[in-house]
């Protein structure tokens, strides 16, 4: 079965302060989405798409795409605000439309199975092997599935983080509550975005780091809520995001979709912050030391 890896690369990362998708983190200049790329490829992905904004191209295409073009399949989609449905417009607005938009935009290249990722997490061999088995085991191509990382393998020590807690029921998502995440004196505590009152959670619970997997089927339900999320007043449409979290939320309130969490036991590593860099190199490095990765990871960087 053909499987497709999209790479959401179109964010600039604020708060790291540059580029984070092409900060080196392996010992000869790796960055992170080569270990995502190299973990799809053995996991039997046979396709890469990149999102990305159009002015990033040349420097994607000369860094990332020389070193993996000549070992899988790729392509590179741009997240452009005109790419919305026909007789619909958007306001003048300085951020890209949002996730849901950028998977959006992939919908003329991708015809299978495929999975979304960060460009700039790291999230372990497990976690894809776990994607691909999924992908080609469920016979339902209208349930989806979230691979679910324990909450306290995930946080940062320099600051709070952005989570989606997952509440399920029977492995089953049926809230995803998008969170500001921080841990002080071992108590874990979650401040929902929306506004609602923080609560704390367990350091087994398991969040969504926007490792989603998906069917084509995906598309049809995307620009219908498109459409939706277009219709809102100007004043709230040129401030406001289309997020993969709400809609997948809306479908499963709507019962047209069903979201399987994916427990995985894979370490996830991210720089939230600039002060993550050298803890997410030590951890690679790690990882190169227990024989789970060749170094240098191509035979060209």
């Amino acid at each position: 079965m053909n499987k497709t890896l999209v790479v959401m690369a179109a964010g600039m990362g604020s708060r790291f302060g540059g580029l984070k998708q092409i900060e080196p983190m392996g010992p000869n200049g790796e960055f992170l989405i080569d270990y995502s790329i190299y973990d799809a490829i053995e996991a039997g992905f046979n396709k890469v798409v990149f999102i990305i904004k159009e002015e990033n191209y040349a420097v994607f295409k000369e860094t990332i795409g020389s070193r993996v073009e000549n070992r899988i399949a790729t392509e590179y989609v741009f997240q452009k605000m005109d790419l919305i449905p026909s007789g619909y417009s958007v306001p003048e607005r300085t951020k890209p439309l949002g996730t849901a938009h950028a998977i959006y935009c992939v919908k003329e290249v991708v015809h299978e199975p495929f999975v979304v990722i960060n460009a700039d997490d790291f999230y372990g061999k497990e976690a894809y092997q776990q994607a691909a088995k999924f992908l080609g085991e469920n016979k339902d191509d209208s349930t989806y599935g979230v691979v679910g990382y324990q909450v306290s393998k995930t946080l940062s020590k320099n600051g709070a983080a952005k989570r989606g807690i997952c509440l399920l029921e029977n492995d089953y998502l049926t809230d995803l509550i998008e969170s500001k995440v921080s841990e002080k004196a071992g108590v874990i505590t979650a401040e929902p975005l929306s506004g609602a009152t923080p609560f704390t959670v367990e350091q087994e619970t398991l969040v969504s780091m926007n490792m989603l997997l998906f069917y084509p089927t995906l598309f049809p339900y995307l620009e219908e809520k498109l459409k939706e999320f277009l219709m809102l007043p100007k004043e709230k449409l040129a401030q406001e995001e289309f997020l993969i979290p709400d809609v997948l939320k809306m479908a499963i309130q709507e019962g047209k979709r069903k979201v399987k969490v994916l427990k995985t036991t894979a370490c996830w590593y991210g720089v939230t912050y600039r002060e993550d860099k050298e803890e997410v190199v030590e951890a690679i490095a790690k990882e190169i030391a227990q024989g789970l990765y060749p170094t240098p990871l191509w035979h060209k960087i």
